[in-house]
């Protein structure tokens, strides 16, 4: 019995062993090939293809996402609310990537499901992606460049120009998808259970840089509000009628760098802002990460659509 009782102990110690190395492998930022998932839920937009694509769409993970890139169709994804908790507001969600490769796992279903349990209707933006290269080994040297050109110096210069944004991108696909699944929401909002005057934008990184770029461009799309996470921080021309915005980002993050241009705009400007600067978080940090005080955003959105009345039906509709 004792002997038995060993070896099952010794199994589980090495299963124990094996799983705390899978899982360290999975989350230590290396690049590893997957196999392209379903989307059985996912809804074609139907806005074309990426001029000059030269390769077809591939999955990979890193630091434990499911990853997309090389996206030249876009879909949009449901993710709704139980029957009898859903309130009708809606949101679209953007996930973010530098444009050229999608985290739909951190900052798009796992989001959208959160979403969905709060009783809000969640639609992940799968939009289309400048080209990278076919290999794999191809991919991870650009990544690396981007990076590297997003990166402050060492030096700590503060007077470091701040890397490209949306506003330098020819970001025209990107918003013919943001208006597509736009208008497949307003135009299925009953079947789906959506309220069109709460129907919001949130977005992560480059999918920030998506729903503001869609906020001050779109001449079809009226957000009712919108949740830039960790974006670009530069100042903006604000329009007469621009949403309330609730902002985030960490002053750990490589994208701030002290700057607070877009708040400044929008409050200059007349027009409800929230924004949170939290200690720490990095970058892509989604729902968030352990020990960090940008934690807790999720939580503070929730209690701000709740304060500013779109968690409740309104009279007036669009």
């Amino acid at each position: 019995m004792l002997k038995s009782l060993t070896k099952l102990t010794k199994i589980f110690m090495l299963a124990t062993l094996l799983f705390n190395v899978t899982l360290a492998i999975a989350q230590d930022g290396t690049i590893y090939p997957l196999a392209t998932p379903a989307e059985p839920n996912a809804i074609p937009l139907g806005t074309g293809g990426v001029e000059a694509q030269p390769a077809p769409e591939t999955w990979f993970r890193q630091w434990g996402d499911p990853m997309a890139r090389n996206i030249s169709k876009a879909t949009l994804t449901p993710f709704l609310p139980k029957p009898g908790k859903a309130n009708g507001a809606a949101v679209i969600v953007a996930p973010g990537g530098g444009f050229r490769w999608l985290s739909m796992g951190n900052e798009g279903w796992e989001v959208a499901q959160a979403l969905a349990d709060q009783g809000i209707a969640a639609f992940v933006l799968k939009y289309r992606l400048f080209p990278t290269p076919e290999s794999l080994d191809g991919f991870k040297e650009s990544m690396n460049r981007t990076f590297a050109a997003a990166t402050p110096p060492a030096d700590g210069k503060k007077d470091t120009p701040p890397p490209p944004g949306p506003p330098r991108m020819d970001l025209s696909n990107q918003l013919a998808d943001a208006e597509a699944a736009y208008a497949m929401i307003v135009t299925r909002a009953k079947e789906w259970g959506v309220d069109t005057s709460r129907l919001g934008m949130i977005g992560f990184s480059a999918g920030a840089g998506l729903t503001m770029h869609t906020t001050l461009n779109s001449k079809v799309v009226e957000l009712d509000f919108i949740g830039p996470i960790y974006g670009g921080m530069g100042p903006v021309e604000v329009p007469k009628n621009a949403p309330p915005m609730f902002n985030v980002i960490a002053s750990d993050d490589f994208l701030f760098r002290g700057q607070f241009g877009v708040i400044e705009s929008w409050f200059k400007a007349g027009r409800p802002v929230e924004f949170h600067l939290y200690q720490n978080g990095g970058h892509g940090f989604g729902l968030g990460n352990p020990n960090r005080t940008s934690n807790k955003w999720f939580d503070a959105f929730m209690h701000w659509l709740d304060v500013n009345g779109f968690l409740v039906a309104k009279t007036a509709k669009k």
